[in-house]
């Protein structure tokens, strides 16, 4: 019996040791990456914060599955007073949680066979309602593959005060009963519509089809296996001390540690599929690098490479609108730059954050900021852009 105890032990401690291994560092010039001309980068966020558009940032370039660069810049805080940016700073990924923890725990079950992509919506929350054409009174199914894409018909965003008079809040049921029943803007699968609806929706989703939470269910199946340790929804502990604040509130509080999204925050409580995620730079680099290397790190799998590949590619018959299931490829919201590969794919969030990956090239960029503190301002495409084409032009 205490043969067979240590043995367990051992072997959980193995796999506790394989998940807990950082990824790996190294130099620009050993990832191919010419050093000197990474110091653009300093010159395009020096600029924003200039600019005020942030207070600060950290950038993240992964290649070949190393941390080839990281770096802060400026302030993680400047209200009430000014605390200087660190690269282990958390920050609320806002939408980026659509891909990060969403999007992939998706794919997980459909590489289980416990969903499909065509599978309809209602299969899984039933009283869902379909499309109904007002004149004839045609249904069509909204399907899961539809959300995914943001071609679902569902409007993008719910009366967040009007719901609060309808429920005592946090209602995530009551929420979910709203978007069951709104009325649908679009015949599905036609127009591109971002909605943050579409991924509350496949939130609900996987907890019905898993019985978990979806922060249980991603930290289970997605970061604890990758070992990333500040990465969660609601964060507690060393990832809440290390998270920078967000948007100055109209009683004259900062949100810190509290999801920014409205949704999200007042009727989600915190655990939604469109929002909600907090993490740090060295974290998504670990993410990254497991996309980029076909689903493993580390010797942990996630998913495997044909459930990567499809993931980020856009279905036959969505090419018009440029997303791929869960992520972004080509459409009016993607800021990739103007020198990675087509089959770059990444996804923003609207607090300042960014995710690209270029499977072509083994790079990835992330540029994580808190655009909104303290005030709701700004705009970040034009820094997104210029720092994907700075890595992409330092490559060799």
């Amino acid at each position: 019996m205490k043969t067979t105890f240590l043995f367990l032990s051992l072997l959980l401690w193995g796999c506790g040791a394989a998940t807990e291994q950082p990824l790996q560092k190294t130099s620009p010039e050993a990832a191919g990456l010419d050093a000197k001309k990474l110091t653009y980068i300093d010159s395009a966020v020096h600029l924003s914060i200039q600019k005020g558009d942030i207070p600060g940032a950290v950038v993240a370039v992964v290649r070949h599955n190393k941390l080839a660069f990281l770096k802060a810049y400026g302030n993680k805080q400047v209200f009430p007073d000014t605390l200087p940016m660190t690269a282990n700073t958390v920050f609320d990924l806002a939408s980026v949680s659509k891909s990060v923890s969403t999007a992939i725990s998706v794919m997980l079950l459909l590489e289980r066979g416990q969903l499909r992509l065509h599978d309809n919506v209602s299969l899984y929350i039933p009283g869902f309602k379909s499309w109904t054409d007002s004149l004839s009174g045609r249904k069509k199914n909204i399907r899961i593959i539809e959300l995914l894409t943001h071609t679902s018909g569902l409007p993008p965003y719910a009366p967040v005060e009007e719901l609060q008079q309808t429920y005592t809040v946090p209602n995530p049921e009551g929420l979910l009963t709203y978007i069951s029943n709104v009325k649908r803007n679009n015949v599905p699968g036609t127009v591109f519509d971002y909605s943050c609806l579409n991924f509350i929706t496949l939130q609900h989703i996987v907890q019905n089809i898993t019985g978990k939470t979806l922060q249980d269910f991603a930290q289970q199946n997605i970061f604890r296996p990758l070992g990333m340790r500040h990465t969660d929804y609601n964060p507690t502990g060393e990832t809440l001390e290390w998270v920078a604040p967000t948007e100055k509130q109209p009683d004259g509080s900062v949100l810190r540690g509290k999801v920014h999204d409205p949704l999200a925050r007042v009727l989600n409580d915190g655990i939604s599929g469109n929002a909600g995620l907090f993490s740090n730079a060295e974290d998504l680099a670990t993410l990254a690098a497991m996309l980029l290397n076909g689903g493993e790190i580390n010797g942990v799998r996630i998913l495997s490479p044909l459930t990567v590949r499809k993931m980020r590619s856009v279905p036959d018959g969505y090419e018009p609108f440029g997303r791929a299931l869960g992520w972004d490829v080509s459409s009016d919201y993607a800021s990739d730059g103007d020198i990675l590969d087509i089959s770059a794919y990444g996804h923003t969030g609207y607090t300042g954050t960014s995710i690209t990956i270029d499977p072509d090239s083994g790079t990835a960029v992330i540029i994580l900021t808190n655009r909104v503190h303290p005030e709701d301002k700004g705009s970040l495409r034009r820094l997104r852009e210029t720092v994907a084409n700075v890595v992409a032009g330092s490559s060799h």
